[in-house]
């Protein structure tokens, strides 16, 4: 029989094909499902692809959470600028020049002795209040006492040599006199009157020259005397000692040349005498008169507030500083008040009334916010700004009087910005 070619298979297989008379019809059914097949490539199902997302989802839900847990219990800290509630004087709204200086008295010296000796007895020591005349330290005195008695002794020889004087004058005198009536009466030559003469004036010379050794020997007396005092010294005027210069011990010496010598046993400054010297620029100090109203404030004494007034100004400058010496007194001294001290003078425009010297509470004008009875002043506490209402009072410079509010010495936030809200956290800017 002719042979006749089947027709490929489906699945590219090649091979004769069943023929329909003989072929099971359970195994071309087999044949034909395997030739079937699904592509499940790019597709799944959707009830898997939630089970595998949900986590995702739920991580970041928890994420979101802890993000605004942490802003509310942990907000963001603002940057801002402080300033303190402090004591502001009046006072500064009328000035006009504020210039630095020192406290210094008028009257002041460095007490030393005029002769070279070594210190025996000091007296004093810093602090010290002395009146004129007062002995202040003893120099050793033993060559100056002993000079002194040598004049004494001298001047009580010259006194018995106008005795002698004296008692020779009288004899010659009367022995002239004598004389001259024998030569009336012929009795003795001329040669004998002449003799006796000659005698009485010698004996007048020599008690002149007894009057003038006496004289000679009272001046080396009371020279003695001064150089025994110079051992004394002694203040020139009523003071406070300022400092100590010396010891008991050292070498006093008017030129202190010598290596361990000193120049002077103390200081001293009469405390009635203090002034304020301050430097004020050449530009300003026509805006300076004598007599205008000051008020003097001291580092030392940062809570008190002095009224002076302009004493003089020195009528010279400084050309290396290119300033003029102002000085300025007080109006009423305090004990408080020491030579040396740093002092600020505020040059006032008017006299101050009493009212107006009295410090009052404020805080910079920027730190108010708000109108009328709504204002108020952000105070840091524990690290947050708290809202505060306050009531102002007037104008200070550039600050503002406190009548209620903040006491004094709390921070607050120098220029609040527009959105800080009550309870925000605020930190100091660098």
């Amino acid at each position: 029989m002719p042979s006749s070619s089947a027709p490929s298979s489906p699945s590219g297989s090649s091979g004769p094909s069943p023929v329909p008379g003989n072929a099971a019809p359970g195994r071309t059914a087999q044949a034909d499902l395997g030739r079937l097949s699904i592509d499940k490539t790019g597709w799944q199902s959707p009830r898997r692809t939630s089970r595998r997302r949900w986590p995702w989802l739920l991580a970041v839900a928890v994420l979101i959470g802890v993000a605004v847990a942490a802003r509310l219990l942990f907000p963001a800290e603002r940057e801002v600028r402080l300033a303190v509630v402090a004591r502001v004087y009046p006072t500064q709204s009328m000035t006009t020049l504020v210039s630095s200086g020192y406290v210094t008295a008028q009257r002041k010296a460095s007490v030393a002795s005029k002769i070279t000796s070594r210190l025996e007895w000091l007296g004093v020591e810093e602090g010290s209040r002395v009146t004129a005349g007062q002995v202040l330290a003893r120099l050793e005195s033993d060559d100056a006492r002993a000079a002194l008695d040598r004049a004494q002794a001298n001047e009580r020889a010259a006194r018995a040599d106008i005795d002698r004087a004296a008692a020779e004058l009288t004899d010659a005198r009367r022995n002239h006199a004598r004389m001259r009536k024998l030569l009336a009466e012929n009795v003795v030559s001329q040669a004998d009157q002449d003799t006796a003469e000659t005698r009485a004036l010698t004996a007048d010379a020599a008690a002149r020259a007894a009057r003038d050794g006496l004289a000679a020997a009272t001046a080396a007396r009371r020279e003695a005397e001064t150089q025994l005092e110079y051992c004394s010294i002694r203040a020139p005027f009523d003071a406070v000692v300022l400092t100590k210069n010396a010891d008991v011990g050292d070498i006093i010496t008017p030129l202190g040349a010598a290596a361990n010598a000193k120049a002077s046993v103390v200081t001293i400054a009469d405390m009635g005498s203090l002034l304020v010297e301050t430097d004020v620029s050449e530009s300003s100090v026509g805006r300076v008169t004598p007599g205008a109203p000051c008020e003097i404030a001291l580092d030392a004494l940062p809570d008190a507030r002095f009224p002076g007034k302009v004493h003089v100004i020195v009528p010279t400058a400084d050309r290396s500083k290119a300033s003029v010496m102002v000085k300025v007194a007080f109006d009423a001294l305090d004990p408080r008040v020491l030579p040396e001290m740093s002092a600020r003078v505020a040059f006032l425009e008017r006299v101050p009334s009493a009212d107006e010297r009295r410090p009052r509470p404020a805080v910079p004008a920027t730190a108010v916010r708000g109108e009328g009875d709504a204002r108020a002043v952000f105070v840091v506490r524990d690290g947050r700004a708290q809202r505060v209402p306050v009531r102002t009072g007037m104008a200070l410079g550039d600050a503002v009087e406190l009548l209620s509010g903040p006491a004094e010495g709390e921070r607050v936030v120098a220029v609040p910005p527009a959105d800080l809200a009550d309870g925000d956290r605020v930190r100091m800017q660098p």
